[in-house]
């Protein structure tokens, strides 16, 4: 047994090592739920950096007695070091099981899959629902905490970019909080909460309302910050949007020029990756290759002595970088005529004010976009963030690079690297939040994105994640992309957009 545990840890990588561990974690809070509150459900909602927001189905908040029963539990099952292990049960007695213990999404889902067999992981006589690996003790489980928070509490863990088991701080990023809050309020009202309320709506054919009730969310929320934008026109001068890969920042952009222009705004847009040094001047990355991603690799200098000249109403050429050459070249000439035009700018660095350090404060209003999903597989197993932006990008890649799903996964951990690097840490610094996950998408991509997958084969290191997606997409019903709006956000990965890129 060991000898398999000590196998199994050397293959995986770090995070692969983190997300077991959350997910352990989890497993573990259910069940000390379970044992020492019997009368109480749990659901969990989002994550917010290094930690999983839970509440209790019902409306009561969490007490500091319940929390300390929880921390208290757990910690006496992390110390006795008990066995986990996955096992099959009967349809009929996974059904029965789980329709006892109130876990009511998750029974709806097993009866829509209709397998005959249920993939289960048990410890003592605690089971809740397998849907990746988990660690085969307990006793395997690094640090942790419960802290209340608002209505619920969190679950913290060490952070997965991390060598130590030292826990982050609770994250005081409100803005994240109220943004991923209200999507889940909205979620509830709305009757969306999990995987198996989509699958129902694709089975009775009522899910192209829904669609549009979904469209109509976003847009009323970039009407928002079109409004705030224009509450702060007289100072605002420049528009800066960032978020990390596949987040829908380009989509969003545009979608919020016609919001802008609806106020009499005239967004101008300015590319960053036009402003990238000269690839004799550009720095590397660990490995000796160029690095892109990186603030140094931008004339932050040049970039920012044009940011002045435009807002001092002077014509300026703007640069436009060959990628082949790896060289910039004049292109063309702009000049703000009036009081009405602003400068709009995408790109990843765009919260971290290093980039527009010549630019007061108050004539920037900044964006972070992200994907804030708030649907759940089920009662206990959320729709992770990074799996979302994953498979949103395979199919993106496919359709505009040609570049395998292979591929994709390989370069992820590195696009992920840079995103904790060079956006998560800036997140506090956004005036707005827009979140961009739809909670249709999922069935949708699956229609792209599986067979990408199944080209991948075992003895490729991508097949572990391969497989832990299509796990994942096991749990949705497909569904056709003709519904789609061309202004979807989601057009921007699956094609046939009513935008240009």
């Amino acid at each position: 047994m060991k000898e398999l545990e000590e196998e199994f840890l050397q293959e995986a990588n770090r995070r692969e090592i983190a997300g077991i561990n959350r997910r352990t974690l989890a497993f573990i809070l259910s069940a000390s739920v379970r044992e020492t509150l019997p009368s109480r459900n749990i659901y969990v909602h989002f994550s917010l950096g290094s930690v999983y927001y839970y509440t209790f189905t019902g409306g009561a908040g969490a007490s500091q007695d319940e929390i300390d029963k929880l921390r208290a539990e757990m910690r006496r099952l992390v110390e006795q070091d008990i066995k986990i292990y996955p096992r099959d049960l009967d349809y009929y007695d996974a059904l029965d099981y789980f329709l006892k213990n109130k876990q009511n999404d998750t029974a709806m889902l097993i009866n829509q899959r209709g397998r005959y067999r249920i993939k289960v992981n048990q410890m003592n006589d605690f089971i809740d629902m397998y849907y990746a690996p988990l660690f085969p003790r307990t006793g395997l489980i690094s640090a942790f905490d419960i802290s209340p928070y608002h209505e619920g509490f969190l679950l913290r863990f060490p952070y997965a970019g991390s060598d130590s088991n030292k826990l982050e701080e609770i994250p005081k990023n409100t803005k994240i909080f109220l943004a991923c809050d209200e999507y889940k309020k909205w979620g509830r009202i709305t009757g969306i909460r999990a995987a198996c309320h989509i699958n129902k709506r694709i089975m009775d054919g009522t899910i192209k309302d829904f669609i549009r009730i979904n469209e109509a969310f976003q847009e009323k929320k970039l009407s928002i910050i079109a409004d705030e934008i224009y509450k702060r026109r007289e100072n605002v001068k420049i528009i800066l949007i960032a978020g990390p890969s596949s987040s829908g920042k380009t989509t969003t952009a545009k979608r919020l020029s016609i919001q802008l222009k609806v106020l009499g705004i005239e967004p101008v847009p300015i590319s960053l990756d036009d402003y990238y040094l000269h690839s004799d001047k550009a720095p590397k990355d660990e490995n000796g290759n160029p690095d892109l991603e990186c603030l140094e690799a931008l004339d932050v200098d040049y970039f920012n002595k044009q940011l002045l000249d435009i807002l001092d109403g002077k014509e300026t050429t703007l640069p436009v970088f060959d990628f082949k050459t790896g060289t910039r070249r004049d292109g063309k000439t702009i000049r703000l005529g009036n009081r009405r035009e602003v400068l709009l700018i995408e790109g990843i660095h765009g919260l971290n004010d290093a980039l527009t350090n010549q630019i007061k404060n108050e004539n920037k209003f900044k964006i972070y976009v992200s994907v804030l999903a708030q649907i759940n597989v089920d009662d206990h197993n959320r729709v992770s963030v990074q799996d979302n932006r994953l498979l949103r990008r395979i199919v993106r890649d496919n359709q505009f690079r040609k570049t395998s799903a292979l591929r994709t996964i390989a370069m992820w951990e590195s696009v992920q690297r840079g995103a904790e690097k060079h956006i998560f840490r800036f997140e506090n610094s956004a005036d707005a939040v827009f979140n961009s996950a739809l909670d249709y998408e999922i069935p949708v991509i699956k229609c792209y994105v599986e067979p990408l997958l199944r080209g991948i084969k075992p003895g490729a290191a991508e097949y572990g994640e391969a497989s832990h997606l299509l796990d994942f997409l096991d749990n949705f019903n497909v569904l056709p992309p003709q519904a789609v709006p061309g202004n979807s956000i989601l057009r921007e990965f699956i094609g046939e957009s009513d935008f240009k890129y």
